[in-house]
């Protein structure tokens, strides 16, 4: 949807939200140490030398195609989101929707449906991702 028009319609608890990756980048430089924020003290450890640059090769085991990703975002996604602390109640709520979306695989998701998954009030979480304001890329589909 044109950027445009979406800042005008109003979100409701049904509108669907997920993190736009491409608009964090674009406008926060700081978003790789915030990732960097909610590795596993294992991965904390391994990329304690990591450059935000680092790209792994993903190799298609079907297809034999090979990938570039970003390794930090590849093993928060694929490791440290897998982990049951992860989702601890000690997060701030943008933090916490923001580590819904990390776990779910990006998967777009309403105040209602994450109201279930924080034990918070749809209404809370409308207020606080559908203002209007972007909080860490999360937007409206």
């Amino acid at each position: 949807m044109d950027s445009r028009i979406s800042a005008l319609i109003k979100p409701t608890l049904k509108t669907k939200f997920k993190v736009d990756f491409e608009w964090w980048k674009a406008q926060d430089s700081n978003w790789k140490v915030y990732l960097r924020s909610f590795l596993c003290p294992e991965h904390q450890k391994l990329l304690a030398d990591y450059s935000y640059s680092d790209q792994i090769d993903l190799i298609n085991p079907s297809t034999g195609e090979v990938t570039r990703v970003d390794a930090l975002l590849y093993t928060l996604v694929e490791h440290c989101a897998k982990q049951p602390e992860f989702l601890s109640g000690n997060s701030a709520m943008v933090d916490s929707i923001f580590k819904i979306f990390l776990v779910n695989g990006n998967t777009p998701l309403n105040s209602i449906e994450l109201s279930g998954l924080l034990n918070k009030p749809a209404e809370t979480i409308l207020r606080t991702i559908g203002a209007g304001r972007v909080y860490k890329g999360i937007k409206p589909v």
